[in-house]
């Protein structure tokens, strides 16, 4: 959803992930998309702003395309990386029913796309996450029927 919100503000949208990620990053709004098993993410150039879901080494090599002012936002925990001319914001989500009311609207009204790839009751909800099953898009328990 980050992705269909940052471009919905007007940002230019550069995906990357592995290869098999590509088409549902363009799907859900990215201009562009960095296969990182095959591309640098370096070549991208500067940007103003990376938001990390991955951590670790890319959290790293995302402080050093941060141009001077930019950001880096990352969902991993405390980074020790920081932009040489930048900042880096450690994003904790705190819920706020006024903005999730608002989020739940834009998907009824299908300015949002969500991605959901499997829904299980919660008597299966172990065998939906078993380390054997390959999953795409998120997991959805279903508490009732």
């Amino acid at each position: 959803m980050a992705v269909q919100l940052a471009r919905e503000a007007g940002a230019y949208i550069i995906g990357t992930g592995r290869a098999n990620g590509r088409q549902t990053a363009l799907d859900f709004g990215a201009h562009e998309y960095i296969d990182l098993d095959n591309e640098k993410l370096e070549d991208v150039g500067k940007v103003d702003l990376v938001f990390d879901v991955l951590g670790g080494d890319i959290t790293t090599r995302s402080a050093g395309i941060i141009r001077a002012g930019g950001t880096l936002v990352t969902i991993t925990g405390p980074s020790e990386a920081r932009p040489v001319d930048g900042r880096t914001i450690d994003f904790i989500v705190e819920a706020n029913r006024g903005q999730l009311t608002e989020l739940a609207q834009r998907v009824r009204d299908g300015r949002l796309k969500t991605n959901v790839g499997n829904v299980a009751t919660l008597e299966n909800a172990i065998a939906a996450f078993a380390p054997n099953v390959t999953l795409t898009g998120k997991t959805i328990i279903r508490l009732r029927s």
